[in-house]
């Protein structure tokens, strides 16, 4: 027998009734399209790209607007907010899916799950297109809300139209805003991907090839999760 050479991986078992799911960073990559975007504006509004990626994920724009701009006139971020969506619609060169996205996906077909994001829906639609991943009957887009993430308020319509109360959901998120509203909806939280090991999410795993979906006889949903 070979001697090992790495720690042994953490094993963890979540059960729930319901998952709910982010999408860029969570089941879709679109990190490049996201940076090429908001890199232009930054630099429109003289501010430091580097700073202003810090804290873009997971936010609508506007939210992320007036967080890095708080004396800027709220219809300006409004504005901006929807010219930038479009653009972010046009352009999906470089969307792909998180590792292990689409088994995850095609695992969660019969069970309930929606995707809660802060994209609107025709973003959404286009990057999971180009991701090649299917869109989620129920959804929760920016239309769908009044309040960005980190307010809970998505997740919380996201349960309520499945029909489950917040404990019996699993969030699964990759960014500080995105895991501060599940936690605040009373979920528990999945973190994905590497900007979500710093906010100490329930486990968190590098990407969806470390989780497996099963099914219960009782309609349950069990989550075997390798850190």
């Amino acid at each position: 027998m070979q001697p090992a050479h790495h720690a042994p991986a953490t094993s963890t078992t979540l059960t729930a009734r319901a998952l709910l799911l982010d999408m860029d960073g969570t089941i879709v990559n679109s990190d490049a399209v996201v940076e090429r975007c908001w890199r232009h504006w930054a630099a429109e509004q003289g501010l430091d790209g580097d700073e202003v990626m810090k804290v873009v994920h997971g936010r609508q724009g506007w939210a992320t607007m007036a967080a890095l701009l708080p004396d800027r006139p709220m219809e300006l971020n409004h504005a901006d907010n929807a010219r930038m969506l479009a653009a972010e619609t046009a352009d999906v060169d470089g969307v792909v899916p998180v590792g292990g996205a689409p088994a995850f996906m095609a695992a969660l077909a019969e069970l309930p799950h929606a995707l809660v994001t802060s994209a609107d829906l025709a973003l959404a639609t286009a990057r999971m297109g180009a991701a090649g991943l299917p869109m989620p009957h129920v959804r929760v887009t920016a239309e769908s809300v009044g309040a960005s993430k980190p307010d809970p308020e998505g997740f919380l319509k996201g349960a309520a139209a499945l029909g489950f109360a917040p404990e019996d959901c699993v969030v699964f998120e990759d960014s500080e805003a995105g895991i501060a509203a599940g936690r605040a909806a009373g979920m528990r939280v999945v973190g994905v991907g590497p900007r979500a090991a710093a906010y100490a999410p329930d486990p968190h795993v590098t990407d969806l090839t470390r989780v497996r979906v099963t099914a219960l006889p009782d309609g349950g949903i069990t989550l075997s999760i390798t850190g």
